[in-house]
């Protein structure tokens, strides 16, 4: 993927989690959650119980990059928002910033056009937090953890 590994840190969750429960609210869905491209759970609000969140989390990361595979074949460079219509349930998936994915799942209560005119609030707000991490990432604090060697790791343990 090529994509370094962010670090997620306590304030910046905060701040996801507040966008995604605002996002839940205006948009009348019934969760939304966010995904990092490998498939793992970032935030989620809303009623996820009957909801196997791992594999959703899991295939929705797969989903991505299968269609990143056919905007390449079409010469394209993403297909950042996607959205599939169920009997009962619909899903909305927004890619961000080409970093994390939104999905959010909704129902008959509310339209698409709310849910789209939502998620674009909430997805500009959210690529302007996930780039502070990734500049976090890449900064002064990624460097104190450069020097720690995998014997230091071991000799932590051995103890």
């Amino acid at each position: 993927m090529g994509d370094p590994q962010l670090v997620m840190y306590e304030n910046e969750f905060r701040q996801i989690k507040v966008i995604v429960d605002s996002l839940v609210q205006a948009s009348n869905a019934s969760v939304a959650f966010i995904i990092d491209k490998n498939g793992q759970l970032i935030a989620a609000s809303g009623d996820a119980t009957n909801i196997d969140t791992t594999s959703l989390a899991s295939l929705t990361a797969g989903n991505i990059a299968a269609t990143g595979g056919m905007a390449k074949l079409l010469r394209e460079n993403e297909f950042a928002t996607q959205f599939h219509e169920g009997e009962k349930a619909n899903i909305h998936i927004q890619l961000v910033d080409n970093r994390v994915i939104l999905v959010v799942i909704f129902d008959k209560k509310t339209s698409l056009g709310l849910v789209r005119l939502r998620v674009k609030k909430a997805s500009e707000q959210l690529a302007s937090i996930f780039q502070a991490l990734a500049a976090k990432s890449s900064g002064p604090e990624k460097a104190m953890f450069a020097e720690i060697t995998d014997d230091d790791i071991d000799n932590l343990f051995n103890d």
